[in-house]
């Protein structure tokens, strides 16, 4: 009887099993999600970590703007912050000139305006300098 059956109905057919990828793509997608903000992350953190502040340029800023007004203390501050900005022979040749010319203004209770020369060879150094 049931064989009777089978042969009446053509249209049944058995059960086929569809495969199903759904959970790899599923995964997939997580890793691949999780892969791009981690990207995303380490670009953030590269861009913030090379906005790193330039000494060099901060210490020639204040060699730049020094108004010499006070001699004994611009002395100092040309004299520390000369030493911290040169790199080649050139450089170190001139700033030393420079700082051996400025010892007059810093040893003594009156000191003089800084002289013209002295401005005119601080700018020329200032020049030189590549920041």
């Amino acid at each position: 009887m049931n064989e009777d059956i089978t042969s009446k109905i053509h249209d049944i057919k058995d059960i086929v099993e569809i495969p199903d990828n759904s959970i790899f793509i599923y995964y997939g997608l997580i890793f691949l999600g999780f892969l791009l903000s981690l990207i995303i992350v380490l670009a953030i953190i590269k861009y913030f970590k090379n906005k790193k502040v330039n000494q060099r340029k901060i210490y020639f800023d204040i060699l730049q703007n020094i108004e010499f007004k006070n001699s004994k203390e611009d002395a100092y501050t040309i004299t520390k912050y000369l030493r911290l900005l040169i790199k080649n022979d050139r450089e170190k040749i001139l700033a030393n000139e420079l700082i051996n010319e400025l010892e007059e203004y810093k040893y003594k209770k009156e000191v003089p305006q800084i002289s013209n020369s002295i401005k005119n060879k601080l700018n020329t150094i200032l020049g030189i300098i590549d920041v």
